[in-house]
């Protein structure tokens, strides 16, 4: 658990950029990126917030003064932003200063905060660390992955999207178990996007994935920023 810290946080990058996934996808955004993660997914994109944490703490005023003026859109990410205990003073300072907040969490942990989009992509059982990692990350990571109880208070508090990493058909499976255990969404608020980081990976399973959408009414995400930027920090 990340300890109490005051007003500062530790950050492992900020970046004025495009916003590449869920349903503000293509909105200048600026990202401010927290270190430190409960999960261990094999296919984490930033491991230097999880696997690796690194970063420098900053102030909660530092942080809000560094959104540039015409960023309207602040993406609060990580790791898992969720996990630091006073990220509900740096939300409120973020709309304090007509900022629109999204979080991105793995929603496996709650907490009470101003927020205008609650982000939340829960991890499947793809997500799992490989077995040469130790038995014990593996373990710990699928005892941590999925909270229905923390899902279902999320979904009753915030505006909400669920983004799901889709690797394989079969993904569908867990996804609809999942959904079975919670309170309804509506079905453009479920976002299936492609596994991978590179253009080659998502555009290999891109067809299949949108065709899933159209059959049950979800929304494709894409990962613009692959595109755009390729899979490199600070996009």
């Amino acid at each position: 658990m990340v300890p109490e810290s005051g007003d500062r946080l530790r950050i492992a990058e900020t970046f004025h950029s495009i916003q590449g996934e869920g349903s503000l996808v293509g909105v200048p955004s600026f990202f401010i990126r927290t270190s430190g993660c409960n999960l261990r997914c094999e296919w984490c994109d930033t491991p230097y917030t999880s696997w690796e944490p690194e970063g420098d703490w900053w102030s909660i005023a530092d942080l809000v003064a560094a959104v540039p003026p015409s960023a309207r859109y602040v993406v609060v990410t990580g790791g898992e932003p969720l996990l630091w205990p006073n990220l509900p003073r740096l939300t409120a300072a973020l709309q304090a200063a007509s900022r629109h907040v999204t979080i991105e969490t793995a929603g496996t942990v709650f907490q009470a905060l101003p927020c205008d989009l609650m982000s939340i992509s829960p991890k499947l059982a793809n997500s799992a660390p490989d077995p040469q990692r130790g038995a014990a990350i593996g373990t710990d990571h699928a005892r941590k992955r999925l909270d229905v109880g923390v899902l279902a208070r999320l979904l009753d508090r915030y505006a909400c999207q669920l983004k799901f990493v889709v690797g394989e058909p079969h993904d569908l499976v867990e996804i609809d178990e999942l959904l079975g255990r919670l309170p309804p969404v509506a079905p453009d608020s479920i976002l299936l996007m492609p596994l991978g980081t590179t253009k080659a990976a998502i555009a290999g399973r891109a067809p299949w994935i949108a065709d899933l959408c159209k059959a049950r009414g979800y929304r494709y995400t894409p990962r613009l920023h692959i595109d755009l930027y390729g899979d490199v920090r600070g996009t």
